[in-house]
């Protein structure tokens, strides 16, 4: 009895296959085929990408969505031929990808942000910089965040939107950097044998660069100080050891050419008053 009911279950199936083998051959076709198409179309996309330099991260991601897309196309129109009516699946689709949308909007923001990132490059591994508001070396860029690690060699995880969305400033985004720096000085003090001092101590530095070259001059006059602006020019790993070492030097020069250096202070002036 149950081998008579697949019999005859079997002899339907191949009833129905006969009478429409001609849309199911050419669907079948169509599948066989589209499926070869996408695989060739993500190889494509592979080695562009790969030949364009794209992160590594981002190839093997943007690789398979491509091909995803193709067999969506592909299954649509071998649904298409079986007489299957494919608006009403174009519309379920497109529902359920909003909905989705609608609903990982954070993730997919992130994301996006992350893709541009990989394609703009603000900035590589090992750059230093102020992303998102935060403050690090960056040591990974993923599709969702970036993870940077602080000076004090903390691991900082920031989603990509936020660093993507405001302003990036990458510290290593060119070979060299200015140093700036201000001086203060006595009103007592004889400004050009400091500005000699600091010139000399600038220029003997072997970190500093003759072109373009240091700029020394008084730029402000302040209520306790003349202000002498010092912008000597390094190549951008320098930059910091030089300033922390020119704070010092400059100090200790300017007190032996006999300048001093000021803090603020006011005079309190007292009066005897008859009563």
């Amino acid at each position: 009895m149950f081998i008579e009911q697949i019999q005859q279950i079997l002899d339907s199936a191949w009833a129905l296959v006969a009478a429409n083998y001609r849309p199911v051959l050419a669907a079948l076709i169509i599948f066989v085929v589209g499926r070869m198409a996408a695989g060739w179309v993500r190889k494509l996309t592979r080695t562009g990408l790969e030949r364009g330099e794209v992160d590594a991260t981002l190839v093997p991601f943007v690789a398979k969505l491509v091909y995803w897309a193709v067999m969506a196309v592909v299954v649509i129109a071998a649904l298409n031929r079986l007489g299957v009516a494919t608006t009403s699946v174009v519309a379920i689709f497109g529902a359920a990808g909003l909905a989705v949308g609608l609903a990982m909007q954070g993730t997919l923001s992130n994301f996006a942000s992350g893709v541009m990132l990989l394609i703009f490059r603000p900035f590589d591994l090992g750059d230093y910089v102020d992303a998102g508001g935060i403050t690090g070396s960056v040591m990974e860029i993923g599709i969702f965040a970036t993870t940077l690690k602080s000076p004090d060699n903390i691991r900082i995880t920031v989603p990509n939107s936020q660093i993507y969305g405001s302003t990036i400033s990458n510290f290593n985004g060119y070979e060299t950097r200015r140093v700036d720096m201000v001086m203060g000085i006595s009103y007592d003090d004889n400004i050009q044998t400091a500005m000699d001092t600091i010139q000399r101590i600038v220029v003997a530095d072997e970190r500093v660069l003759a072109d373009p070259a240091p700029q020394i001059a008084v730029s402000n006059l302040g209520d306790s100080s003349v202000d002498i602006v010092v912008r000597p020019w390094c190549n951008a790993a320098d930059c910091w050891p030089l300033r922390f070492d020119l704070n010092r030097s400059l100090k200790e020069g300017l007190e032996a050419a006999g300048c001093s250096i000021p803090y603020p202070q006011r005079d309190v002036h007292t009066y005897s008053v008859a009563i």
